[in-house]
């Protein structure tokens, strides 16, 4: 496996100090946020090849770029039209920066309110990325996420299946899979099987309200429930489950840490990486 910083915990810093802190943290790669002040689909191409300059100096790869863009089962024509733009013009910029995943919303609302219209709408767009992402060699992902279409796995096998791109698959999240109160563990995994390209871990735990640091509000199918963003092994997530499974089907792709939590961002990054580098061995040692 390879690790990975989302640059999204170092949005405050340039992309420059983010690599830079990336690189001290003794991580592989860093998956950039598609937000200034990282990156954005205006970005000069001048500017990307710095990006790629200064990560090739740190021996860093660039594997995935986290992208906004999406909202197609509840947009307009008009607004699915600018976000399929969109996910065109960073197409060149993933090749520019060697990244072979770029990752589209299907929008919303929550699985368990959706109907089939948004699954039809969502899949007509998603296969549109994925046909134009192909000819460019770059996979598609959408992230398994609250209050979207695809909160769980069995969610996303079913717009894989409208979808049908063999480009096209999922990011595997706990914390997220935690907050829709879903298998997250060994078969979440084997369900998504082929279409399982990425892995994002961070820790989540209910709450009785919300109002302090690092806490937010989320629908859920409980209702609206409280949430506190947590470091790994701190939280409700048990993340024991997904490693073993991982271990268990060979995974050797990318795992990005994403932690939220209301701890400095470097802190917060250099925590979780020991943990999970901790679970591995205990991994292998079972």
């Amino acid at each position: 496996m390879k690790f990975a910083a989302f640059s999204g915990v170092f949005i405050d810093y340039s992309i420059q100090e983010a690599l830079r802190m990336t690189r001290q943290l003794g991580l592989d790669g860093l998956e950039i946020a598609a937000r200034e002040p990282h990156l954005s689909a205006t970005m000069s191409a001048q500017r990307v090849k710095e990006i790629r300059s200064v990560a090739d100096g740190y021996g860093l790869e660039l594997p995935a770029i986290a992208g906004y863009m999406g909202g197609f089962s509840t947009g307009s024509d008009k607004e699915c039209e600018q976000a399929y733009e969109e996910f065109c013009r960073f197409l060149p910029i993933a090749g520019e920066l060697g990244a072979s995943m770029l990752r589209v919303g299907a929008g919303g609302p929550n699985a368990f309110l959706a109907k089939d219209y948004h699954y039809a709408k969502a899949a007509y767009w998603l296969s549109r990325c994925a046909e134009e992402a192909a000819k460019q060699q770059v996979r598609v992902i959408l992230e398994i996420h609250n209050i979207s279409l695809v909160e769980t796995a069995e969610d996303s096998l079913r717009l894989a299946e409208l979808i049908g791109q063999p480009n096209l698959g999922f990011i595997h999240d706990a914390g997220n899979m935690y907050i829709t109160d879903t298998d997250y563990g060994r078969d979440s995994v084997l369900a998504l099987g082929k279409h399982l390209f990425h892995v994002h871990v961070k820790d989540e735990k209910r709450v009785d309200k919300a109002g302090a640091p690092g806490t937010f509000v989320n629908r859920t199918k409980h209702g609206e429930e409280s949430f506190l963003q947590c470091r790994m092994g701190e939280g409700g997530a048990d993340h024991g489950p997904l490693f073993e499974a991982l271990h268990e089907i060979g995974y050797n792709e990318w795992i990005t840490l994403e932690c939220n939590a209301p701890f400095p961002a470097y802190e917060r990054l250099e925590h979780d990486f020991r943990f999970v580098k901790d679970l591995i061995a205990s991994t292998k040692a079972n």
